[in-house]
């Protein structure tokens, strides 16, 4: 299937709701910072920046006018003492802002700031975005039903995200999948069902190679590979469920051939299952938090209607939930999907302990 008929050809960026404002604020997501989005935009020119094969990044390197670019590099520096430190000044004598990059690819046009320490020369990257509340619900999202904790904060039509290290999916995939052995080539078979099944279980959508990282992590005698999420742009838009489920993108047929070569179905199934019922056992820990936020997300608009109408006319065929039939809104959709998820769970843990008390009374 091509990438123009499975999904939208422009996303619209939508605002943040008074909702959604009053949850951020009570989880401290907002604060003031000296710079927007569109400051970055003032730069006076810019070069192609290239990767370590010579190919065009799809990135820019900007630059300003001196005396845009002195004002510029201090609130950068602000912005960085805010997100990754304390918000005092007294770190900005060791800082340097060495690059302020550009994408000029997909929707959202990120600026990725690089800050170094002249200490040591270590240096950290954050991004700087315009707001879109479908991109908010993403990130909070995965800061509760994934394996990973998001740093991000919302200033009006600004959006700071902290950088997420890991091995682009796409050059992983090219350059050192073939190297990997038969073992780890089956754990990643492993991890991509379990990301696969998380993406739809949240709507977290296009998922292509280059939207997700692969983090390596050494443990004893073997390295142990993660899929995450690196965009989220596409959380709760497209009416198409395919657009959820990483394994219909060209993108990652590789790892679909490779589940299908390194995995049995009922391995899949096993994945699948455990995947569902470590959600529904973070959608139970997150309590009143993820209460707050699909509270916002039901009164929301973050969709069109086709798309909502195709959505939950397909997730009802999947499910054969008659509940998804009086959805009106993506926050119906994903309150009601989400809950599914978390029924079933329950459901299943009940049945078992109602099957272990016939076994032993005691």
């Amino acid at each position: 299937m091509s990438e123009e008929r499975l999904m939208s050809k422009k996303k619209p960026a939508y605002p943040v709701s008074s909702k959604l404002n009053s949850y951020l604020n009570h989880y401290n997501r907002t604060i003031e910072i000296p710079i927007f989005y569109e400051d970055l935009l003032r730069f006076s020119g810019s070069v192609v920046v290239y990767d370590a094969n010579d190919v065009d990044s799809l990135w820019v390197r900007v630059y300003y006018s001196e005396f845009d670019r002195i004002e510029i590099d201090l609130s950068l520096k602000k912005v960085y003492s805010i997100l990754l430190s304390d918000g005092g000044n007294d770190i900005f004598k060791y800082l340097n802002v060495d690059a302020v990059d550009f994408c000029t690819f997909g929707n959202s046009q990120p600026f990725r700031i690089k800050v170094r320490n002249i200490l040591n020369d270590n240096f950290t990257y954050f991004y700087v975005k315009k707001t879109d509340a479908s991109r908010i619900y993403g990130l909070e999202l995965e800061h509760m039903l994934s394996p990973y904790n998001l740093n991000f904060l919302v200033y009006k039509n600004t959006l700071i995200e902290e950088h997420i290290a890991g091995i682009p999916g796409d050059v992983f995939i090219k350059e050192m999948l073939p190297k990997c052995t038969e073992s780890e080539k089956s754990q990643l078979a492993k991890e991509f069902v379990k990301f696969n099944e998380r993406c739809m279980i949240r709507l977290l959508g296009d998922m292509r190679s280059y939207n997700y990282v692969i983090v390596p992590t050494h443990d004893f005698d073997h390295v142990v590979y993660r899929i995450r999420a690196i965009d989220f742009d596409q959380q709760c838009f497209e009416g198409k469920l395919k657009v959820y489920r990483p394994q219909f993108f060209k993108e990652n047929y590789q790892m679909v051939e490779l589940v299908r070569s390194k995995l049995q179905a009922k391995s899949v199934d096993q994945y699948k299952l455990e995947e569902r019922s470590i959600v529904a056992k973070r959608i139970k820990s997150s309590g009143n938090r993820i209460k707050r936020l699909l509270k916002a997300c039901l009164v929301d608009h973050i969709s069109t209607p086709e798309n909502i109408d195709l959505l939950k006319s397909e997730i009802l065929e999947l499910t054969h939930d008659v509940n998804f039939k009086n959805c009106t809104k993506m926050g119906e959709i994903l309150n009601l999907a989400l809950d599914f998820v978390k029924r079933n769970y329950e459901d299943v843990s009940m049945k078992q302990i109602m099957e272990n008390k016939i076994k032993s009374p005691l």
